[in-house]
């Protein structure tokens, strides 16, 4: 979009692109998503910018009233499988709080400052700068549904110190942390939400768009592996839970299938809304990691509106579109979990979890343990195909991290023995996130590029092709 049609987007307010761009106001200092209820501001005053951190790093403060730093991300990082995109998912799983620049270069193979400058050029902000940002983000949220101490929101938030948290804050919101806390919008805090470590943090995890929650959480049900998984309840009102290892410590997650408000079916009239979460953590530092796991899980930083226009433009796909706008193309919590279940079935899945998962400290309900880390299935068993991809898994040989790329993961994988092509496609679509696999050997019309994981999401879920 050129600056024109970006503009055009803010005065019709239109949430299609939260995320996707923000603009700032120079004569307020205010920096804002796209379809902020406010008045719209001259053009002369507007400044656009990719993310949140450029605009923040240019000295503009998040606007109270639209929550800009509460949009889903913007879904070119989750599609793209260059450079960029790959460090800003790494980014967002926090790679730079636990292991600096120099790590984040390291797993994307670049010198860090090869990494400064691609993310300057292209986002208007360094990797340092986004992951402050981020941090920011998960400040507020702690500051705003629970009732920990504020000193230890800092740390649990990423930062470094006291200070520098204090002056983040500061410097983003225009406030204290305390006045942001006393600030928390109604339907948080004053309406119930607020949390206590033991009771978990409430989280509304946004996404654009329409949202098709019931085929996801078909899928999950379906799939659910016992012990680390269940879902429960009636359709439309079901809750899927599971654990988590993180990398400081474990977390039992939810997430609600009844839509939030504005979160209906319907294209026109319902642009977003979130869906419900609750995490309970055994370190709170693992806040952010847990919500990005979950937001790629549930692939709730698509653009349905993209996804929905190419392939309901496909004679086959457009009533299927119709039918279901906004259907999405879930991933996975865990990339090496999920590559193994891939290739071992459900079946086998929940007796590995049994003979060699790791107990948890505390089980909840029918949630007992974490499922087993490539390394001990690797040592456990070591023979046929199960051992060589965990092996390959433990020893870094196959790499599914958010930043691995996509092409060397699918080479690595084909050599592999034992995975057949299917369970490779399945693995390239769920852990890696690629929005445009085909099923193997089958031939598929362009018009379904670059959407095809989509567009056998649709099928799947008309019936026309088997899970």
């Amino acid at each position: 979009m050129d600056e024109d049609s970006r503009y055009e987007a803010v005065r019709s307010r239109d949430a299609r692109f939260d995320g996707e761009f923000f603009f700032a106001v120079e004569t307020t200092g205010i920096y804002c998503r796209p379809s902020c209820p406010a008045v719209t501001p001259k053009r002369r005053n507007v400044r656009f910018f990719t993310t949140a951190a450029a605009a923040q790093g240019s000295g503009f403060r998040a606007c109270r009233r639209c929550r800009p730093d509460a949009v889903p991300g913007s879904a070119a990082w989750n599609v793209r499988a260059d450079v960029v995109g790959r460090a800003v998912r790494l980014i967002g799983d926090g790679i730079v709080d636990r292991e600096g620049v120099a790590g984040l270069a390291s797993r994307l193979g670049y010198s860090a400052r090869q990494v400064q400058r691609q993310l300057t050029a292209e986002l208007g902000a360094g990797p340092v700068a986004l992951a402050r940002a981020q941090r920011a983000h998960t400040a507020r949220v702690l500051l705003q549904t629970t009732e920990l101490p504020i000193t230890e929101i800092a740390f649990a938030a990423g930062f470094a110190s006291v200070r520098q948290f204090n002056d983040t804050v500061r410097a983003v919101y225009a406030s204290t942390p305390s006045e942001v806390r006393a600030a928390a919008p109604r339907g948080g805090r004053s309406a119930g939400r607020t949390a206590t470590p033991s009771a978990g943090i409430p989280l509304r995890l946004a996404h654009r768009g329409p949202y098709q929650a019931g085929a996801v959480f078909d899928l999950l049900a379906q799939e659910a592996v016992p012990g680390i998984e269940e879902v429960s309840g009636p359709a439309g009102n079901r809750t899927y839970r599971r654990t988590l290892r993180l990398p400081h410590g474990t977390a039992i997650v939810a997430v609600e299938e009844a839509p939030g408000e504005g979160a209906g079916q319907g294209r026109a009239a319902h642009p977003g809304g979130w869906l419900d979460a609750r995490l309970h953590l055994t370190d709170l530092r693992d806040l952010t990691t847990a919500v990005q796991r979950l937001r790629r899980l549930f692939d709730l930083d698509a653009d349905p509106y993209a996804v929905d226009e190419r392939l309901g433009a496909d004679a086959r796909l457009a009533p299927l579109v119709a039918a279901r706008p906004g259907l999405r193309s879930p991933g996975a919590a865990d990339a090496d979990e999920l590559a193994v279940r891939a290739l071992v079935g459900p079946r086998r899945a929940e007796e590995l979890v049994r003979r060699y998962g790791k107990a948890l400290d505390a089980s909840c309900g029918s949630l007992t343990h974490l499922f087993p880390e490539a390394a001990v299935l690797a040592g456990a068993e070591p023979r046929g195909p199960l051992g060589a991809l965990t092996t390959a898994l433990a020893d870094g040989a196959v790499r599914l991290d958010p930043g691995a790329d996509r092409d060397e993961a699918h080479g690595a994988l084909l050599s592999v023995p034992g995975l057949d092509a299917r369970t490779i496609a399945v693995i390239r679509t769920r852990a890696l996130g690629d929005p445009d696999v085909g099923p193997p050997g089958a031939d598929t019309p362009d018009s379904w590029r670059p959407w095809r994981s989509y567009a056998l999401q649709h099928l799947r879920a008309a019936g026309e092709l088997d899970q």
